[in-house]
């Protein structure tokens, strides 16, 4: 049997979701982590990262873009997102510190109506920001 690579772009949104899950639990592999996939976005979750010593436990939202949301706000979990060929994980509450003091995003219509923001792309003015955030 002969494998082939597939491109991500033939993806469905589903299929894009399972793909970034296998990838960033890869990596996470390698910082000690077991992820454990949620069936139910349990607390925000859609997956658990369990640290092998068992005194840590994230609870990660896995986005395909930098993203940030209101139902988020206080519920100790972190975002991961992809960041040009590498994935940020960062806190959420912390990524939306980050983007009051250096953004106007708090101030536009999709925060004040849907409590939501989900650029294309990350801001240049943020990169170096969410630079020590980066896991690869």
């Amino acid at each position: 049997m002969k494998l082939t690579r597939i491109n991500y772009n033939d993806l469905n949104a589903k299929q894009k979701e399972i793909y970034n899950y296998q990838k960033v639990a890869a990596i996470l592999a390698d910082y000690g982590f077991n992820c454990i996939k949620l069936a139910d976005d349990w607390n925000g979750a859609d997956f658990l990262a369990v640290h092998k010593d068992g005194e840590l436990t994230l609870k990660i939202q896995l986005k395909a873009r930098l993203a940030i949301a209101r139902k988020y706000l206080n519920k100790d979990l972190y975002m991961l997102f992809p960041i040009e060929n590498h994935w940020c994980l960062i806190e959420h509450d912390k990524l939306v510190r980050l983007i009051e003091e250096n953004t106007n995003w708090l101030d536009s219509k999709s925060w004040a109506e849907d409590g939501m923001r989900h650029p294309p792309q990350v801001p240049q003015k943020l990169l170096p920001l969410l630079e020590k955030y980066i896991i690869s």
